[in-house]
């Protein structure tokens, strides 16, 4: 059963806004329906069927080169403006964040927790006001102050970064009440441990 979009309740899934969010959030690149089902951990049948639908809707371009399907934003569209800034007010965490996180060094993982995600994962609420992300590793608090400042300005809200050490967030015990809350939720995985792109 598929579930409905909490984030955004007009969506009739996550999927398509997360797939709608990473077009119109970089709406000068194409995309393979490959890159797009690996990114999305989906199938490519699930991606193409998907951006069937966007294309005749005229909400994304498709290229063919070859066998290969490469799908970019829009942004001819009249509805193309207002809908990246709605993308960017609920499904732009995920794509914005996979952009800012990686390149800063010591990054070994990184996750949304709180209000955003409990919605992602389906979780009734109120819409989140904020964006709370979880880092592991030892990056440096200032280049994660200037990436969530970055984010930010993309985003129009608030971001806030709460940095781990790996063997905080790796020990077992649940003496970090902060920790073992965390753990305990929804988070969405920026950048998972051993996947940094």
């Amino acid at each position: 059963m598929q579930v409905r979009s909490r984030l955004l309740p007009l969506l009739r899934s996550p999927l398509l806004g997360e797939l709608l969010a990473w077009l119109y959030l970089h709406p000068d690149q194409n995309y393979s329906v490959t890159e797009l089902a690996r990114r999305f951990k989906s199938s490519q049948s699930t991606i193409s069927r998907e951006a069937d639908h966007l294309a005749k809707a005229g909400l994304v371009r498709e290229e063919r080169r070859g066998t290969m399907r490469l799908l970019q934003a829009d942004l001819d569209n009249p509805l193309a403006r207002p809908l990246t800034e709605l993308l960017a007010l609920t499904y732009g965490p995920a794509a914005v964040l996979a952009d800012v996180l990686p390149p800063v060094p010591g990054v070994d993982a990184a996750y949304i927790y709180g209000s955003w995600a409990a919605r992602y994962a389906g979780e009734a609420g109120p819409p989140p006001r904020d964006v709370d992300v979880l880092v592991i590793g030892d990056a440096d608090e200032d280049d994660l102050a200037d990436a969530a400042r970055r984010a930010e300005r993309e985003l129009g809200r608030e971001v806030n970064i709460h940095r781990v050490a790996a063997a905080a967030w790796h020990a077992k015990s649940d003496d970090d009440p902060f920790l073992a809350s965390v753990r305990s939720r929804p988070a969405y995985p920026i950048i998972e441990p051993g996947v940094h792109p």
